[in-house]
């Protein structure tokens, strides 16, 4: 791993952890085991340096998700194999899922706009395209929206749901939670 690879690893650990505002370039090149010259060489700001992080840490997922995009199925099976993919990304990534809860509970309106722009347009910009195909009728962006919040909050509440009357293993799984996520979707926006 790289000087640079470092850096971005360790940025996603305390921004994940800490937040935005309490943690330093130089908290980073600690935990990056490099020095803060260096650290400041790839990123001359904190800001640089976490939207650095935000896309790295998105990078990861990418290729999934275009994967869905790219394939030529069914607009149904596309929207199904993506919201497997989110599934999958926030129950296996704690680092990315702690990040975008941070953001979100922070509200700070220029970093969510660096995050909506930078980071995650393009794949909501799929999603939308994709769910305006299958209902023209209804608001794409607030399906697209409920989509990612349907999935985001079911995997939140996971260690809440552990103890709560019905609960089984299974609805932890990425597998089980895209299910029902789809399902729920899917009743919204295909005629009956």
């Amino acid at each position: 791993m790289d000087s640079k690879e470092q850096v971005l690893q360790a940025g996603l650990r305390l921004f994940s952890r800490n937040g935005f505002d309490n943690v330093s370039l130089r908290d980073v090149a600690k935990s990056a085991k490099v020095g803060t010259f260096a650290t400041y060489r790839f990123f001359p700001n904190k800001q640089s340096l976490y939207l650095g992080v935000m896309r790295f840490a998105f990078a990861k997922q990418a290729s999934s998700f275009n994967a869905v995009w790219d394939s030529g199925l069914s607009n149904e099976k596309k929207l199904s194999e993506y919201i497997l993919c989110l599934a999958q990304t926030f129950t296996s990534d704690s680092f990315f899922r702690r990040l975008m809860q941070r953001e979100l509970l922070d509200a700070n309106e220029e970093r969510l706009q660096l995050l909506a722009n930078e980071v995650l347009s393009e794949q909501f910009n799929h999603l939308v395209a994709v769910i305006e195909a299958l209902d023209n009728q209804r608001s794409a962006h607030f399906s697209a929206l409920s989509v990612i919040a349907l999935v985001c909050n079911l995997i939140q509440m996971n260690p809440l749901n552990r103890h709560l009357l019905g609960w089984k293993k299974e609805h932890e799984t990425p597998e089980y939670i895209a299910k029902q996520a789809v399902n729920l979707i899917l009743a919204g926006l295909l005629p009956q």
